[in-house]
């Protein structure tokens, strides 16, 4: 089972045109963000050639994803990041264990197949009733990008000279297909590592452009 990452843009002449399709979502976020004391999702003039359009920027297999949100955990918890070849009850356990921890983190706690993250730096994912209901609590690109940097490390990447990442998918991917390309190399986290190098695409472009992160 494959996800998709798409690059909304924070552009006015999507977000303040009455056809947006994220209007209800940019609401929402913006109650949360309000709620938290904080401003609302950013709106940035549309500069042609800069601005990017709505379109995927990376995929990976759910598999993947949870495989480097184990290794996050372990690290910010203090324990050895070790590989595994599936996900079983030790993943389980460390989510219950230290369960506070995961629903501080904006890698961790997020649910798979909807949700976004804003480029808005703010600690903790948020959350509120209508967005557990709907897409699931919200994340900072900025926090993201944070936690992605700290646990590159224990996956033998260096965050400041990170691997190419791998070409975005050219269709959306179904959600019973495998992502494509897959991971490679022979590393022991050649998945959690094919899932961080998508992630991290995904926030720099984020930041670097004014733009969202939609999962999908």
């Amino acid at each position: 089972m494959a996800c998709d990452l798409w690059l909304v843009p924070l552009v006015d002449v999507l977000c303040h045109s009455p056809d947006n399709p994220f209007a209800e979502e940019i609401a929402a976020y913006d109650k949360a963000l309000g709620e938290a004391g904080l401003p609302p999702v950013p709106v940035f003039g549309y500069m042609p050639g800069l601005a990017g359009e709505v379109a995927p920027v990376a995929a990976f297999d759910y598999d993947a994803l949870h495989f480097l949100r184990r290794a996050h955990l372990l690290n910010l918890c203090g324990l050895a990041v070790t590989p595994v070849d599936e996900l079983g009850g030790d993943y389980e356990q460390l989510m219950e264990m230290f369960e506070t921890a995961a629903q501080q983190s904006h890698l961790v706690w997020h649910y798979d197949h909807a949700g976004a993250y804003v480029p808005v730096d703010f600690a903790h994912p948020l959350a509120n009733e209508e967005l557990l209901e709907g897409g699931g609590p919200l994340g900072s690109s900025q926090g993201l990008l944070r936690e992605l940097v700290a646990v590159a490390p224990a996956l033998g990447i260096d965050p400041h000279d990170p691997p190419a990442p791998p070409a975005a998918p050219q269709r959306p991917t179904g959600l019973q297909e495998r992502a494509t390309p897959g991971p490679s190399g022979d590393s022991p986290f050649a998945r959690e590592r094919h899932a961080w190098l998508g992630l991290h695409a995904a926030a720099t472009r984020s930041l670097g452009q004014g733009s969202m992160i939609v999962f999908s």
